[in-house]
């Protein structure tokens, strides 16, 4: 494994935002008696409610309709507050520190908008880390549509999108990356563990792991 790129996911791979997010959003199923397993929430994992929605489907479940404004607000207070209790995914300084060591450029590749990722990676000291940071509304369509991880490749015209490696914890981001014709390592976080990344052309259990492999690889 020794790849002429790095192309990261944000969300649960980065920054375990992900965990907070479904854990408000679950207190609100099990609020209205229901439950919102894993398996089921994984669906909009690395997209967005467009690609399926825990909102319509606690409707669907209850009969009823929501205040779903009052609620986010409520919920992103909440899960800012939680998230900015958190440091990187471990293994992940270390991960850029050897990238940059060896001249492998790194991005982020995320379906969340820039005022989410920007500002997080700005707290974590981790912006200039990156060439580029290719967000929701820099292409067309989010994962798991290619056209972010396109985006990205057209930035590193002088590689070949098959040496530019793809780290994602999501079905929809692997899908969107095999898509655009760049090879995945999967990393699933605390969320993800139920899905199957066996198309994956590498799986690791952590970011620590990850760097160990690339090491050797290099």
């Amino acid at each position: 494994m020794s790849p002429h790129a790095l192309l990261f996911d944000f969300d649960g791979v980065l920054l375990d935002t992900e965990w907070s997010i479904y854990q408000t959003l679950l207190e609100v199923f099990q609020e209205h008696g229901q439950d919102l397993p894993l398996e089921t929430y994984v669906k909009c994992i690395g997209s967005d409610f467009a690609t399926w929605s825990p909102e319509t489907h606690l409707e669907e479940l209850t009969g009823k309709t929501f205040d779903w404004k009052e609620i986010g607000r409520i919920r992103n207070l909440r899960i800012r507050e939680e998230i900015a209790k958190l440091d990187a995914v471990e293994g992940v300084r270390d991960c850029l520190a050897f990238a940059e060591a060896e001249k492998i450029p790194a991005l982020v590749v995320s379906s969340s908008s820039h005022d989410w990722v920007d500002g997080w990676l700005e707290k974590l000291a981790l912006t200039s880390s990156f060439q580029h940071i290719v967000c929701r509304g820099d292409a067309p369509r989010i994962k798991p549509a290619p056209d972010l991880y396109l985006k990205a490749n057209s930035l590193l015209p002088e590689l070949d999108p098959k040496n530019c490696l793809v780290i994602e914890d999501s079905l929809n981001g692997m899908k969107a990356a095999h898509e655009a014709g760049n090879p995945v390592a999967a990393i699933p976080n605390r969320i993800t563990t139920c899905i199957d990344f066996s198309e994956a052309e590498y799986q690791f259990p952590t970011m620590v792991d990850f760097l160990t492999a690339l090491k050797e690889g290099r």
